[in-house]
């Protein structure tokens, strides 16, 4: 199994597939950026020698924050993305598509440890493998998931700023039917978009531009994004 899809279930009873990226590509951005990380580290050694005795105890700090803050902070505050995930077209998200946050940045990372067991990541490895959603055990234990970003942004319907409440409850097709149309709206043209927005005109009670603004807003108000 080298890649595989995680379908999540949104309250309202919507689903999503989440594109989930195997070892392969997992370890070919964690080798981007263990490759960046010694290029910092060589760069910071050879500057903070000239400093003796004190240049040898911040190397030690700078060490650990090259290797431990270096993917927690980036993470978390760069949409669930390292340099070595953006080059492969990675992202880690929360098991339910939700943005990483700060303690499940913490926990995943910090678990690497147990990944690392015994040896070369044998335990993350043989985890990746069993898992059906190629999670290590700090995916597990942090619950995330690393996704394509690329295809995993194919899933955005909308706007996130475009929110919609429907004004009635929705029937299970119904709802399926709005968030398909936010997902392939934006390959369509605004005639056809409008066209379709026309025809839900029972459901947002509006046509035209307002029609397709609508059905927006509500595939967005299904998946949470309020």
């Amino acid at each position: 199994m080298l890649d595989t899809y995680r379908e999540v279930i949104t309250p309202e009873g919507v689903g999503l597939h989440l594109p989930a990226a195997g070892p392969v590509p997992r370890a070919l951005a964690w080798g981007i950026d263990l490759a960046i990380r010694l290029g910092v580290l060589m760069i910071m050694g050879m500057v903070l020698a000239m400093l003796g005795k004190v240049g040898e105890g911040l190397y030690l700090i700078g060490l650990f924050l090259v290797f431990w803050a270096y993917p927690i902070v980036l993470e978390s505050v760069w949409q669930g993305q390292t340099p070595g995930k953006k080059a492969l077209g990675l992202r880690v998200v929360s098991a339910d598509g939700a943005p990483v946050g700060w303690l499940a940045a913490i926990t995943r990372n910090l678990l690497r440890t147990v990944d690392m067991l015994p040896f070369g990541y044998a335990a993350g490895l043989v985890a990746c493998l069993a898992d059906p959603h190629a999670r290590r055990l700090g995916d597990m234990v942090a619950g995330t998931l690393v996704v394509h970003a690329g295809n995993e942004r194919e899933h955005v319907p909308a706007p996130v700023n475009t929110v919609f409440v429907p004004p009635a409850r929705l029937l299970p097709e119904e709802q399926g039917a709005i968030v398909a149309f936010g997902e392939r709206a934006p390959q369509l043209t605004p005639s056809r978009q409008e066209e379709l927005a026309n025809l839900a005109e029972p459901v947002t009670g509006a046509r035209g531009e307002v029609g397709v603004q609508r059905l927006y807003g509500m595939a967005n108000w299904l998946l949470g994004r309020r």
